[in-house]
Order: C-alpha cells, then sequence, then structure tokens
C-alpha cells in the first residue's frame, strides 16, 4: 500500500526537484500535498504550478496560505490572491495558517489573528479545509518570552477555531502536531486531523508519542514538513518525502500494527479529508 506525504514543501527545493519527486514515487510515496506559503504571499502560488505540472508519478495536490510569520502582509492584494487560488480544483485546502509566538520577529498576535481569521473566511467561501500552524513560546528565546508574555499559541488558536471554524463543518489537518495529548484531544474535538511529522521520531518527543498513540486510527496522517525535520536517522540532513516511509515505520509501531495497515488507514484518512482526492 503506498504511502501520502500530507505536507511536503515541494516549491523549496530549486536546484533537483524532480528528482526528489522522483525518488518519493520509488520509495512507495504516490500522494504528495505540496505546500503553498513560499517565502510570502507573492510567492504562495508555486506549490499549485507544481501540481499543474505533476505527470502522476506521484500525484501532487496543493494548498495556498499565508504563514503566520508573514502575516503583517495578508493585506487586500494578497487576500485577493489567496481566494483566487483558491478556486483551483488542484488546491484542496488553505494553509499553512495559523498562529506562531515563537520567533521574537514574528507579528503581533493581533497581526496573526487578523490573517488567521481573513484566511479562515476565504476557506469557508471555497468550502475547503483549513492546514494549521501552531508554534507556541514555551520553548522559544528569552527576547520572545518577553514579547508575548504569558500569551498561548494553542489557547488562542483553539479559542479562534471554537468561535470562527467549528461551525462551518469543514475540519482541516494540525500539521506537524507538536502538542500535549491534552492539546490533541480538543484538537480532535474540533474536528480536525493530527499530522505526525519527523520530530515523532526524535527521543525527545514523547509527548508526541503519546498523542500519537492515543490519537483514533481515523483521525492520523503522516507528512515530512520537506526539507524541514528529516526523521532519523537522517535528522540533520535535508528533509525530502521519500523519507516519510521511517515517520510510518514509528507511527505505526507506536500503535502495535503493521506499515502496510498504517499506510491503510492514513491514505483513507486523507481523501475522507480532501474528497476530491479520492
Amino acid at each position: 500500500m503506498p504511502l501520502i506525504d500530507s505536507h511536503a514543501h515541494l516549491d523549496f527545493y530549486d536546484e533537483d526537484r524532480e528528482e526528489v519527486i522522483r525518488r518519493a514515487y520509488v520509495a512507495g510515496v504516490h500522494t504528495i500535498l505540496a505546500i503553498g506559503i513560499g517565502e510570502g504571499p507573492a510567492l504562495m502560488h508555486q506549490a499549485l504550478e507544481i501540481a499543474h505540472a505533476s505527470t502522476g508519478q506521484p500525484d501532487i495536490y496543493a494548498s495556498a496560505g499565508i504563514h503566520p510569520q508573514e502575516a503583517a502582509k495578508a493585506d487586500a492584494e494578497a487576500l485577493d490572491k489567496l481566494a483566487s487560488l483558491a478556486a483551483d480544483p488542484k488546491c484542496i485546502a488553505i494553509g499553512e495558517i495559523g498562529l506562531d509566538y515563537y520567533h521574537v520577529e514574528n507579528p503581533e498576535p493581533s497581526v496573526q489573528k487578523r490573517a488567521f481569521l481573513a484566511q479562515v473566511e476565504i476557506a469557508a467561501a471555497a468550502k475547503k479545509p483549513i492546514l494549521i500552524h501552531c508554534r507556541t513560546s514555551e520553548l522559544a528565546t528569552p527576547e520572545a518570552k518577553e514579547k508575548y508574555g504569558d500569551a498561548d499559541a494553542w489557547e488562542d488558536l483553539l479559542t479562534l477555531i471554537a468561535a470562527y471554524w467549528i461551525p462551518y463543518e469543514l475540519g482541516g489537518l494540525m500539521h506537524c502536531f507538536s502538542g500535549t495529548v491534552e492539546q490533541a484531544r480538543r484538537s480532535l474535538d474540533a474536528g480536525f486531523y493530527l499530522s505526525f511529522a519527523g520530530n515523532l521520531t526524535y527521543p525527545k518527543s514523547q509527548s508526541i508519542r503519546d498523542a500519537a498513540a492515543m490519537a483514533p486510527a481515523n483521525r492520523i496522517l503522516i507528512e515530512t514538513d520537506a526539507p524541514f525535520l528529516a526523521p532519523i536517522p537522517h535528522r540533520g540532513q535535508r528533509n525530502e518525502p521519500a523519507l516519510v516511509t521511517h515517520t510510518a515505520g514509528t507511527l505505526a509501531a507506536l500503535r502495535g500494527i503493521s506499515l502496510e495497515e498504517l499506510a491503510a488507514i492514513t491514505t483513507e484518512n486523507f481523501h475522507r479529508l480532501f474528497p476530491t482526492t479520492a
């Protein structure tokens, strides 16, 4: 049973993208969701261009969105562009969007929240799920902790989702889930799937593994977040979709099932969340 990489930044590969895509297919990764944030709104269309150029080996779909680090650029022009991209059938989700209180240079929370809510409205109009990025300041630098104070990205995000997203009943995906079991439960209750990346394999990621073991089988996915977060035994190297097999193996072992069963489960889940891909 082939695997699906539910989150990869294919547009971040400049010189060997076609080789990266070919290696993914050879490794058994037959579907990739290319994330369309670019290096800011001016480039968020690139993932969709890659998806349209796909030969089907693997199948490539795209998202589009404005990352919270770029929230200050979510002006009328950028949002109009996003709405246009969202209308494309190959664009199956809006994201990654959310809140990030990790870097001191990120926009103020109020700016991030406005950008998030504006994109939620676009997703609702397009009737497409959202891909969530959430990173709090708990492990950030002292400067970031001083800037964000007691603000908690998870708490803020789940509050916004409850008020402004759940009513649409369109669901979404917690990309690279790195929260606690309690945050996982609240995300599931809000209608989200949990996607696990290479950090699931890291020795200090026990809380992520606990969440991965707890989550219902029908609400889990796997991803690379390539070119970031390469799994063990490739940690520290450039990641790529072919390496999602390592994360899949770890998740299967955590849940006491075979890799083949894990592949079947996550494939079914992906097509349920993104029905136009089935």
